[in-house]
């Protein structure tokens, strides 16, 4: 039943949403689900001040001036796209991302390089596996980046990347900066100060549904177009609208999914999703550690949350093969294999294993959960 399903993969996608949330989403769905900011009728007005209303609480959420504007899309993996795609590469433009990059931005970074033969480098790590802030000031020095990106937090290892430090660094010398920020916000508090494109995904750390993500445009920067289509304005003309957030938004806005999305920022407190996942993440490492052959992915524990990549040494079992065993005798829902990041499995060196069993936690988890998982770890072992 899936009632009895411990489900521990909320670095994917968390899971369940409050019932706060169901409601909004069914509410709008029978009463608002028309087409957005291309009528003139009442339920329209209505369905568009949602959206607006929850922009609005987006750019609070985020301390982002008064100028910064917020793009709605269908994911964030359709954002990163809009804003990588859509800046104006260069032959020869050199670009750093961490090594912790999900394949929304490491993927279409490999698709600019191979379009404009752009350079493309990794920051440095230190021997735990840490951004090497020092060493990665000396190389924006000698080699002046056109545009710095990463993610708030590793999806393998759950490592907090020093986001502040890197984007203050990086905008010393007037790089493009921006945030992968899925598996942060709404987790860690956070600012838009130095950040020109912050992008987020509503399923996960938000706490919103699927089919809604977006950024935030805290630039002066205009984008070349990567989609587009109808905006409901100036329907005559065959290009794009000038400014943001018009440029970036075609097609018919996912009003139930914003309006899920409200619902979610509505209620959402990050102190104490931070405080429960901190308290959640440190009880797991320790009684993965009391298991024998449990080879753990963990970072230093104060730059650690809510994600727990770990595999079994001696075993002869693939991730994949525990993660089936766990599904199928346990009914207990952990992710498997590499996780859409490719450059970290190679710091971590995991593919004798196919990748590494993923623990994600969320703010719905509970102590008993990690108990069941350690339970069915000890019967596998």
């Amino acid at each position: 039943m899936l009632e009895e399903t411990v489900y521990l993969d909320n670095a994917a996608t968390t899971f369940p949403k409050s019932e706060n949330v169901y409601k909004a989403m069914d509410r709008v769905n029978r009463l608002y689900a028309v087409n957005t900011g291309r009528g003139s009728y009442t339920l329209a007005r209505k369905a568009t001040q949602i959206i607006d209303d929850a922009k609005k609480m987006l750019l609070e959420f985020v301390n982002a001036p008064v100028t910064a504007k917020v793009v709605l899309t269908p994911s964030i993996t359709i954002a990163l796209n809009i804003i990588l795609q859509g800046i104006d590469w260069q032959k020869g433009d050199t670009v750093y991302v961490s090594p912790y990059e999900h394949n929304a931005v490491a993927r279409t970074f490999n698709l600019i390089k191979e379009k404009y033969q752009i350079e493309m480098k990794l920051m440095p790590v230190n021997d735990e596996l840490e951004i090497n802030l020092t060493l990665l000031e000396d190389l924006f020095i000698k080699d002046k980046p056109k545009c710095v990106c990463c993610t708030g937090v590793s999806n393998v290892t759950g490592y907090i990347l020093p986001t502040k430090d890197i984007f203050r660094i990086a905008k010393k010398i007037n790089a493009i900066t921006i945030l992968d920020s899925a598996q942060s916000l709404g987790l860690i508090k956070q600012d838009a100060d130095n950040i020109d494109f912050l992008a987020f995904a509503g399923h996960k750390t938000l706490y919103g549904p699927l089919g809604v993500g977006g950024f935030i445009d805290n630039s002066n920067i205009k984008l070349g177009n990567v989609i587009v289509g109808g905006t409901g304005s100036n329907s005559l003309d065959l290009s794009m609208p000038e400014i943001s957030p018009y440029r970036y938004e075609s097609g018919s806005a996912n009003i139930v999914a914003i309006a899920g999305l409200k619902a979610a920022l509505e209620e959402i407190d990050v102190d104490s999703n931070f405080k429960k996942e901190k308290e959640l993440t440190e009880y797991l490492v320790e009684k993965l550690q009391e298991i024998y052959g449990i080879r753990l992915y963990v970072p230093n524990d104060e730059k650690h949350i809510g994600i727990v990549s770990f595999n079994i040494k001696g075993s002869g079992l693939s991730a994949d093969e525990v993660g089936k065993i766990l599904d199928e005798e346990f009914n207990i829902a952990v992710r498997t294999g590499y996780h859409c990041a490719p450059y970290v499995h190679e710091i971590i060196d995991d593919k004798v294993y196919n990748g590494t069993v993923r623990v994600g936690l969320g703010r719905f988890n509970t102590r008993e959960d990690i108990d069941a998982l350690c339970d069915a770890l000890e019967q596998i072992v």
